[in-house]
């Protein structure tokens, strides 16, 4: 239950710098891959498809490994990541004598819960029987609320999705907000269209299989199995669609607790509140009304064991991957197989740093940030970002479409930027947490209520502007509209994006792309919304904002085109924001290249048979390299608000003349956009 970010770079990606950044031995022997020449297939000619000339050989050596869904540059990274956190949970396991409470013995002993597989073969679905036998006493509303308030305080998701994030409209206090939720697919789509059939009737097979584990007769199952599936298709008959979930204003409706209760007076939303120690709560904002109206129509409609059967699944989804061998397989065979096409699961020790990294991230983090990140990055990287923020802000003084009364507020705004690198100054003190070896469910389950009790007192209250949203080792980047802040984790800040034996050609077009792409997100179609103070407030001339609305539109058009597989194109309107970023970024990261050759004209020569102009556009489309599986690019076209790595390799360069200069593209090469159709936002 964390705060809401709007943009960052890649389902992950993220920034890095231009002047050498010491690496620590440990991590120059897992080195991973940047950019290559050898990575290209000369016999495409870059007019014709620049992303097989730039990335064709690597994409025809490099499969998918059998424990992946999709692999490319950014998956290598996070591979080599995964490695350096691997030692570290190693290690503190093996410590048992690090004192109590520590965050040695913290990690360490997670982790060995996660790798006692005996424990866990021994306990089955014991560790969730008390929660089979609450749902089974439930007797009223009130007791199913208080009992989803619980539900969600522990991360077990039903019903609908409960957050705590800054108040979009007064961004210096937080606010409780209730979305939709409520599913078990990844999407309403997967509900409602025919192209995923397949996947429904394997999501039906799937609930069955795992309630007869439970001891369900065959008969039972299959007609449960029946009631979720219908319950959850009528919850995604109320969602909104994806793509307009991303207008911050259309999904913002403050209500007092009687408003709400008012709007749909057959939820009992007090003894929910109350069970989440929010009973004092006077506002909360809700963002889709209309679904919690559908919601309450629905629990009236149907009867108490309904709702039964469908909590029993919610909580057994939930709890699976931290069950015996048979629950954690079906599990994986159903939402990784079916659902993105992969064959095979990560090594256990990968799966149980997954859910370190979310569970006590920051504790992990210290670690990592002690071992494997360099005290001067901070500085350097300071510096590069100093770089870019001066070419963008060159742009809004210049900008040509921009009347001067929006343009003020648009530079106050840029001015207020702030910026984190690498590591928060305090960690999170996580010794609250009953932490046990031998109870892997338990010790989720603690530090995810841990957590949610932690959000949950701070409603009312003043925002920390020094916490972050990811942790330390997360290979990512994000634009956090509400803070008006850009953030770079350490994990982020290493081969490929930043490359200290490459040539400042290669680094602009990876790591500056990446500083460029951040800084645009406060200017994309949901952060221009936000102003300086980090509030949506409508900041914008109606002239101007037709303006952009007209500009965005070529960027929804152009992407719109592309057909990733026979008949499943990019949803221009849901990846809108991050295609805007990414067009930003290129152009804002090229510019300050020209900038840093003009500085030093002795680095403006060619490297390996091309220009720096060449290898700045060939290291950005090297760095969104990608081979998928099917299923999983099927639901990232769903459910992703980025477009796919082979369009964000190419979609940027086709809109700046730059690029066609460099490679000599002419009208009528496959690669020619013309100008008329050419996106041109900041």
């Amino acid at each position: 239950m964390i705060s809401r970010f709007a943009g960052c770079l890649f389902p992950l990606f993220s920034a890095g710098l231009l002047l050498p950044l010491a690496t620590a031995p440990a991590q120059d022997a897992l080195r991973t891959p940047g950019f290559s020449l050898a990575y290209m297939d000369r016999s495409v000619s870059p007019g014709v498809d620049f992303y097989h000339f730039a990335d064709g050989n690597w994409l025809s050596n490099n499969p998918v490994p059998p424990n992946k869904s999709r692999w490319g540059a950014f998956n290598e990274l996070q591979e080599r990541n995964w490695q350096l956190i691997r030692s570290i949970l190693e290690s503190c396991a093996a410590n048992t004598s690090a004192s109590v409470k520590s965050t040695t013995r913290e990690v360490g002993d997670f982790f060995a819960s996660a790798m006692n597989t005996n424990r866990l073969e021994q306990l089955a679905f014991r560790p969730i029987a008390s929660d089979l036998e609450r749902i089974a006493r439930l007797r009223s509303g009130n007791d199913v609320f208080r009992l989803l308030a619980d539900f969600h305080e522990r991360g077990i998701g039903a019903f609908f999705n409960p957050r705590v994030e800054p108040d979009p409209k007064d961004s210096s206090i937080y606010a409780f907000r209730i979305a939709q939720g409520g599913l078990g697919l990844p999407d309403r789509d997967y509900y409602l269209k025919d192209t995923f059939a397949k996947q429904r009737e394997a999501y039906h097979a799937h609930i069955a299989t795992m309630l007869k584990m439970l001891g369900e007769s065959a008969e039972e199952a299959t007609a449960h199995a029946s009631t979720i599936l219908d319950l959850e298709t009528a919850l995604a008959q109320a969602s909104k669609p994806r793509a307009d979930l991303r207008d911050p204003v259309a999904n913002y409706h403050k209500f007092t607790v009687a408003e709400l209760e008012q709007l749909t007076p057959a939820l009992p939303w007090k003894p929910y509140l109350s069970a989440s120690r929010l009973d004092k709560t006077r506002h909360l904002v809700v963002g889709q009304p209309e679904f919690l109206q559908a919601e309450e129509k629905l629990v009236k409609e149907r009867p108490l064991t309904d709702w039964q059967v469908y909590l029993r699944w919610h909580l057994l989804r939930s709890a699976a991957p931290f069950l015996h061998r048979a629950a954690e397989n079906e599990n994986f065979a159903f939402y990784q197989t079916v659902l993105s096409g992969t064959p095979q699961p990560e090594p256990r020790w990968q799966r149980a740093a997954h859910v370190i990294d979310g569970s006590i991230g920051e504790a992990l983090g210290r670690l990592y940030v002690e071992k494997y990140f360099p005290p001067a990055a901070r500085a350097r990287m300071s510096e590069l970002i100093a770089n870019l923020k001066s070419v963008f802000r060159d742009r809004l003084q210049k900008l040509d479409w921009m009347t001067d009364a929006t343009r003020a507020k648009a530079l106050a705004k840029f001015d207020r930027f702030t910026q984190k690198i690498g590591y928060p100054d305090q960690f999170r003190d996580y010794s609250p947490i009953r932490i046990r070896r031998d109870d892997y469910w338990g010790n989720a389950q603690r530090a995810a209520q841990f957590e949610s009790r932690r959000q949950f007192a701070r409603v009312g209250k003043p925002v920390d502007r020094a916490e972050w949203d990811m942790t330390p080792q997360t290979v990512n980047a994000y634009f956090n509209p509400s803070l008006n802040e850009i953030v770079f984790p350490a994990g982020i800040l290493q081969p490929p994006f930043f490359d200290a034996q490459m040539d400042d050609a290669v680094n602009y077009g990876a790591i500056g792309v990446v500083i460029g792409h951040e800084i645009t997100h406060g200017y994309d179609d949901e952060g221009r919304k936000y102003d300086a103070d980090g509030n949506l407030n409508e900041w914008w001339t109606d002239e101007d904002a037709k303006k952009f609305e007209a500009r965005a539109q070529k960027v929804i058009d152009q992407y719109g085109s592309y057909e990733a597989l026979p008949g499943f194109k990019v949803n221009g309107k849901l990846t809108l924001g991050e295609n805007i970023a990414d067009l930003g970024g290129a152009s804002i990261a090229f510019d300050a290249l020209q900038r840093a050759l003009t500085q030093e004209p002795s680095k403006r020569k060619a490297i390996g048979g091309f220009t720096p102009e060449q290898r700045f556009f060939l290291s950005l489309t090297q760095i969104w390299r990608t081979n998928w599986r099917e299923d999983e690019l099927k639901r990232r076209l769903t459910v992703d608000p980025h477009s796919p790595g082979q369009f964000r390799a190419i979609g940027p360069h086709v809109n700046l003349q730059q690029f066609y200069q460099a490679f000599d593209i002419k009208p009528g090469d496959p690669m020619y956009r013309p100008a008329e159709l050419r996106a041109k936002v900041w």
